[in-house]
């Protein structure tokens, strides 16, 4: 088969690699289509993976095309989707992926921070990826997809649940006055569901024209390019960073109103830096916390996919064949649209 091959720091090829095969609970899944995403990058630059070569790609969605067998002593549970066992996926079954992969036996994952865990993996970052015609997976990872979705944007389903998992960890409530830097997918994500968990406000920075634009196409309260622009003498109760950029969690930090939370959810570079002031977390209550990735999350978002909580028109805005996928790491980092797809 075809795949796109991480090879080195800053390379990727087009290779021919052998075709998987699903081992025990496995199933091998047909990609249709497989989203592009920061973490690729990171990945381009030598960070998480833990070698290379890979193939990457951990948004993605596909026809199951080859069903392993069960685990010994756990049968299927039918009419169970999820269940021990594999029969409950048929060749032919439309699934997103979670790309999540943990041990369920270190400290982290028997305290439910499986997210934490310390063998943690993932498909597409440190297993073959979606980035290639057939990946084998983990069958417990697929999510049926709906008749009214297509395959193609159900490769949203994994960011969004990244989203999800991001509001779980603010605890929102009801009421506040919400703050978000980045318009891109992930930022613009957090918008949508901000407007759906009772903000009284969603503000959103972004210096691109394009993206504001977008943003306030999509109902939020101010898009500027400074959160000088906007009165909010008590800060903001919820400030979100979706950058990464240490410039922009900078200013967030500053941004938080008394007894506020900072969400730390854009993936920064492990060189960024950024400073605090101690007493003011101290004599402010101030909350600083993080998201990472995935966590009991994936299904919820796959529920949210199927009402319309996102306009997947609005939010894949190219979409290239798996040749290509080169241009499509290019054009993602020039900060070009929003989400980019190969099609392998």
């Amino acid at each position: 088969m075809k795949a796109a091959v991480i090879t080195g720091i800053g390379t990727v090829e087009i290779a021919s690699v052998d075709d998987p095969t699903p081992g025990p609970s496995q199933v091998v899944v047909a990609v249709s289509a497989c989203g592009l995403c920061g973490t690729d990058l990171h990945i381009m630059q030598g960070e998480f993976a833990p070698s290379l070569p890979i193939i990457p790609g951990h948004e993605f969605a596909g026809v199951v095309t080859a069903v392993g067998s069960g685990p010994s002593g756990q049968p299927s549970v039918p009419g169970v989707p999820g269940a021990p066992g594999v029969p409950d996926l048929r060749e032919g079954d439309r699934v997103a992926v979670d790309p999540s992969l943990y041990c369920h036996e270190c400290h982290y994952c028997r305290i439910g921070h499986d997210n934490l865990c310390l063998r943690w993996g993932a498909i597409g970052v440190t297993v073959p990826g979606g980035a290639a015609e057939y990946v084998a997976v983990p069958a417990a990872n697929c999510v049926r997809l709906p008749e009214h979705i297509t395959t193609e944007d159900a490769t949203l389903i994994e960011p969004l649940s990244c989203a999800v998992r991001g509001y779980d960890v603010l605890k929102s409530q009801l009421g506040a006055h919400v703050l978000i830097y980045g318009a891109g997918t992930m930022g613009l994500m957090m918008l949508e569901l901000a407007k759906r968990t009772g903000a009284a406000s969603v503000d959103m920075v972004e210096i691109s024209a394009e993206r504001l634009k977008l943003a306030r196409e999509l109902g939020c309260s101010n898009a500027v390019t400074s959160a000088d622009e906007i009165e909010r003498p008590f800060g903001w109760e919820l400030v979100i960073d979706a950058t990464g950029n240490g410039q922009a969690i900078q200013d967030g930090l500053e941004r938080v109103g008394p007894a506020g939370t900072f969400l730390q959810f854009g993936v920064a570079d492990y060189a960024t830096r950024v400073t605090i002031d101690p007493f003011r977390i101290y004599n402010k209550e101030i909350t600083i916390t993080g998201s990472m990735a995935v966590l009991h999350s994936y299904e919820r978002a796959a529920g949210l996919f199927a009402t319309g909580v996102l306009d997947p028109a609005t939010f894949i805005t190219d979409r290239l064949p798996l040749q290509d996928y080169a241009l499509g790491i290019e054009r993602f980092a020039s900060g070009a649209g929003l989400k980019t797809q190969v099609l392998p």
